[in-house]
């Protein structure tokens, strides 16, 4: 194999939904001729506020800030059992704020590092896989939780309260699910933690501060999240252009990938009939049986197109990032960690992963059920 045949199927495999994205949008063309029609179908909105959230974010981590505050955190610890509540809802929580898969690339490598200074490496695997578990489930509460909630909830125009709503009851049953997880695993007695780590200067923290301020504005739309995006844009090249080089453009390149490949093929009559038809009355189950095989963004991004039932396919979207590991993208983030860095405790890791994916999934998915007989809509 030669070296460009190699470098572009390491590229595909490391950048397989974007690749295949990019292939339906090439592939629609052939049923809908090309013309500036497409661009219509484009949600600038939704690209131009992942793009400003996802700036802001990156220059947080740059500035250490949430590492320092786990830090601050974890000096307070004396049992393994603190230690996991501590490491296992930093991500849960902090997923709500700043995407699951950011919370992942954050606390993983951080925990890893405490496991270490803690002689705790027996919870490697249990632990991140909790950790993993508690940003996706974590990230369903708000908006900017996640790429697919941030992408329906400018689609449907719910108002930021209704969203978080409509997903408090998963999230809090979700949270009492990690606790018991928590509390079945044995306490031992730790030393006290401390972490090194460098925080940016408070000029770079109140930037920070100031541009998540102002991502707030346009998730709750009260400035336009085009104007938002022009604003992060301008600043970044003034005062932080390597910030540009560690932005998910590969992200933002799926969800265009995939706009302009919905956009296409709901022109196909066939096409829409057919996925309307599949839908229609099965929205959630539908949502949470797609992710587990495309992911659940490209499934939120696909379904959105052929169906207006916004709660359920909020609802499904959501539950369907557990289950498989790449139900949510966000999931290989820790995978690839381990596979990294702990080799052989990979098939230990899917096992245990798996497993405790189905657990969470059959107890929301009859939560939804319960909430159904109990508040019909």
């Amino acid at each position: 194999m030669s070296k460009i045949a190699k470098n572009w199927f390491a590229f595909f495999q490391r950048e397989s939904v974007l690749c295949i994205a990019v292939l339906l949008a090439i592939v629609s063309f052939i049923f809908v001729p090309p013309s500036l029609h497409f661009m219509e179908s484009i949600d600038w909105d939704t690209l131009a506020l992942l793009f400003s959230l996802m700036a802001v974010m990156k220059g947080f981590q740059k500035a250490g800030f949430f590492v320092f505050l786990g830090n601050q955190l974890l000096k307070r610890t004396a049992t393994s059992r603190i230690m996991l509540f501590i490491l296992v809802f930093l991500p849960f929580v902090f997923s709500m704020f700043i995407t699951n898969d950011v919370a992942l690339i954050t606390f993983v490598p951080f925990s890893l590092i405490v496991l270490h200074m803690a002689k705790q490496e027996r919870l490697l695997v249990p632990l991140t896989v909790m950790q993993t578990l508690a940003a996706n489930l974590g990230s369903m509460l708000t908006p900017m939780g996640n790429p697919q909630n941030l992408y329906l909830y400018t689609k449907s125009a719910m108002s930021f309260g209704d969203l978080c709503l409509l997903m408090l009851p998963y999230v809090l049953i979700s949270a009492a699910g990690l606790i018991v997880f928590i509390l079945l695993k044995k306490s031992t007695p730790i030393s006290k933690i401390a972490v090194t780590v460098k925080l940016g200067s408070p000029a770079a923290l109140l930037c920070c501060f100031c541009g998540f301020a102002i991502c707030i504005l346009g998730i709750f739309k009260i400035l336009s999240p085009l104007i938002l995006a022009a604003i992060i844009l301008v600043f970044l090249l003034l005062t932080d252009r390597k910030l540009f080089a560690v932005i998910d453009y590969s992200l933002l390149g799926t969800f265009l990938a995939f706009f302009i490949f919905i956009g296409n093929v709901k022109e196909i009559e066939w096409f829409r009939s057919a996925l309307s038809s599949v839908l229609a009355g099965h929205v959630e189950m539908v949502a949470v049986l797609s992710s587990q095989i495309i992911s659940n963004v490209p499934a939120a991004l696909l379904l959105s197109g052929f169906t207006d039932d916004w709660h359920a396919l909020i609802i499904g979207c959501n539950l369907g990032g557990l289950g498989t590991l790449i139900a949510s993208m966000a999931s290989l983030i820790s995978y690839k960690i381990i596979a990294k860095e702990y080799p052989d405790q990979r098939r230990k890791y899917l096992a245990t992963f798996t497993l405790s994916n189905i657990v969470f999934l059959a107890v929301l998915c009859l939560v939804r059920l319960l909430i159904g007989i109990w508040f019909p809509s």
